[in-house]
């Protein structure tokens, strides 16, 4: 089975910066449930914090590791080239990303860099596991959105320069 019209169905959507009433732990009981064995075992292997190419991944993973990849080469390349004085010009996203801002508005603009490309992903994607896979990715990326707490951050961030004074 291919297509998974009703557990598709069901899933909420999805809003970036907005809380959702999808939690992990029902998805992944839902997700048991309707998707073939092998599929499930697929979608459980999914962390949008593995950039690794190296393995056999449904194409969609695979097609949005190579835009992480993309996304990290070009900033680790603006930064070298900053740090030498040069110039260097990123192909994956606008250099206003990452050069404006605080770090906290800096990774929010990353995220929802990432949330597009997810975005665009989907409409080539319909009730398959592509879009299952493409939902739990955005699952993900809201998940970590919620757990930026800007005065857990700061607190942090005092001890921290308390501590290198």
């Amino acid at each position: 089975m291919d297509k998974y019209y009703y557990f598709v169905a069901q899933l909420p959507m999805l809003f970036f910066g907005r809380e959702t009433s999808m939690s992990m732990d029902y998805f992944f009981a839902e997700a048991k449930k309707w998707l073939s064995a092998k599929d499930f075992r697929a979608l459980s292997k999914v962390d949008i914090n593995d950039f690794s190419l190296a393995g056999n991944f449904p194409a969609t993973l695979l097609n949005y590791k190579k835009f992480e990849s993309s996304l990290r080469d070009d900033i680790f390349n603006w930064r070298r080239a900053k740090q030498r004085d040069q110039d260097y010009k990123p192909v994956s996203f606008p250099v206003s990303v990452i050069k404006d801002g605080n770090p906290l508005d800096i990774e929010l603009k990353l995220m929802k860099l990432k949330w597009d490309f997810i975005d665009e992903m989907e409409h080539e994607h319909h009730f398959d596991l592509g879009f299952i896979i493409l939902y739990y990715l955005k699952l993900q990326i809201l998940r970590r959105l919620v757990t930026f707490d800007k005065g857990k951050g700061l607190e942090k961030f005092q001890k921290l320069y308390e501590v290198n004074i």
